[in-house]
């Protein structure tokens, strides 16, 4: 009898380690995950204390020191060992005051970013439109020594198959033009102004730089088809060496930990409002995707990188800094994959950027996210663009992950602008980002074999040129390939 029950127990303690070495399923995991998320989700939150507590993270302020130190602690907080600052150094630019007559009167004005630290200038304002090269082309001489006055995206009635330019690139053409000022019109109604730099570079350039608002704007362009004006700029600003941090929030792989897949956000804001939609909600869901991490105790087999990017708004500071630092260092090609959420929210689909070996990869992660819940689309793209922290992995070729977000179209009004505070955060959304992130990021980090590699310098030049990123990285000075 003694022997029979021995026998009995053994068999269940056998039948216990079967079932408990039993491999989950990647939809069991999935469910694990969003069940977790869904439950104890704290991006909402964290942003909510962090806009009431701290205000805005503008890139070398007291403020964008404490966001560091802020979600350096909740990384702590939520089980990561190896959390580190990654400390640069650079030029940083703040706003000082500004105005703006036009004839006469004073015009709502806000300046943009890497203005002169110092501008009092006075001249005649010249309507070029959309502020594209081929405006300047249509009126030779036009801006030459005058105001530019342009429109921030592409007017109505423009010729089809335009491709707009950032407000830092149609600066850049009016300098090349020889202008002496130039004033942005915004595209959002009801006054609201924009900022965001205005240089390519991240230096100071050499006109001011200035945005006023939709009404005004189209006002003076009225006024301008029939006769002239005048604008006089007046305005101070500082330019000065700073330290700033990003924040890296390591997670060992268990197996091919020579291997990175790097996930981020940036952290930092500009100063008229809180950030919390640019880039508030892309950089809190990174964390509490990192906190998903660590409470649904995932170990993929590459090792992941958290990272809060700061001075991305002043010219992709912080994020260039990595990967130069990784160039140096030679452990660029450790990173072998980019997942960048900027103003990400309630994903729909994925956007895969690079030379992709594995499309069915993306699709069929996406079927079973869409397991999960049917608000995510399963739509995929393959493309890119400019002006984010990805860039300057992407100019390395290492391959892009992004999401299609589903975000409310008002929201985008506020960008830039002192209206995007936290009252614009959709709470279900952000926890959204959260669960079909997370359960993205581990597929991509515990993939028997990635669904691209890094593409060489000519692969990464033709992407360039399909995306039709050649005249913007031109303009910018970011173009390395000789002709």
């Amino acid at each position: 009898m003694k022997k029979l029950s021995f026998l009995f127990l053994l068999a269940l303690a056998l039948q216990s380690c079967s079932e408990a070495e039993k491999q989950e399923s990647q939809a069991e995991l999935f469910a694990r995950i969003d069940t977790e998320i869904k439950q104890n989700a704290k991006g909402y939150s964290t942003l909510e204390e962090a806009t009431k507590t701290i205000g805005h993270r503008l890139t070398g302020s007291d403020n964008g020191s404490k966001a560091e130190e802020y979600t350096y602690n909740k990384f702590k907080e939520y089980g990561f060992e190896d959390v580190a600052y990654q400390t640069f150094e650079v030029e940083a630019w703040s706003r000082g005051t500004v105005s703006l007559e036009i004839n006469g009167d004073d015009v709502k004005v806000v300046t943009l970013g890497h203005s002169p630290v110092k501008a009092e200038v006075s001249g005649e304002i010249v309507d070029m439109g959309n502020g594209l090269e081929a405006d300047y082309e249509a009126k030779p001489g036009a801006v030459e020594d005058k105001m530019a006055l342009v429109y921030i995206n592409i007017l109505e009635g423009s010729p089809e198959g335009l491709t707009n330019l950032h407000r830092s690139e149609k600066t850049a053409l009016a300098i090349k033009y020889g202008a002496k000022g130039i004033i942005i019109i915004n595209q959002v109604p009801n006054g609201v102004l924009l900022t965001g730099t205005a240089s390519v570079t991240g230096e100071l350039i050499p006109i001011p730089a200035v945005c006023i608002g939709m009404e005004d704007g189209m006002a003076l362009k009225e006024t301008l088809e029939t006769g002239s004006a005048t604008a006089t700029i007046n305005m101070t600003n500082n330019s000065d060496v700073i330290k700033a941090r990003n924040v890296v929030a390591t997670l060992p792989g268990s197996e091919i930990p020579q291997e990175e897949i790097v996930v981020g956000g940036h952290l930092d804001s500009w100063d008229l409002a809180t950030g919390a939609i640019d880039n508030g909600i892309g950089s809190f869901a990174v964390l509490d995707i990192a906190r998903a991490f660590k409470a649904n105790n995932l170990q993929p087999r590459r090792t992941v990188k958290f990272i809060m990017f700061m001075g991305e708004e002043q010219g992709l500071l912080g994020s260039t800094h990595l990967v130069e630092e990784a160039i140096q260092n030679n452990t660029i090609d450790k990173i072998k994959y980019m997942m960048n959420l900027d103003m990400a929210g309630n994903p729909v689909g994925m956007n895969a950027g690079g030379k992709l070996d594995d499309e069915s990869f993306f699709k069929e992660l996406g079927a079973t996210i869409q397991q999960q819940d049917t608000i995510f689309q399963n739509t995929f793209s393959n493309r890119s663009g400019l002006h984010s922290d990805h860039q300057p992995f992407m100019l390395e070729g290492v391959p892009i992950l992004s999401v299609q977000s589903n975000l409310d179209r008002s929201i985008y009004g506020c960008y830039h602008s002192d209206c995007d505070d936290f009252d614009l955060v959709n709470e279900e959304q952000m926890t959204n980002t959260a669960r079909f992130g997370t359960m993205m990021l581990y597929a991509l980090a515990n993939a028997e074999t990635l669904p691209a590699t890094k593409m060489d310098s000519e692969t990464t030049k033709q992407f360039m040129i399909d995306n039709n990123l050649k005249e913007k990285l031109i303009i910018g000075g970011d173009w390395k390939w000789e002709e």
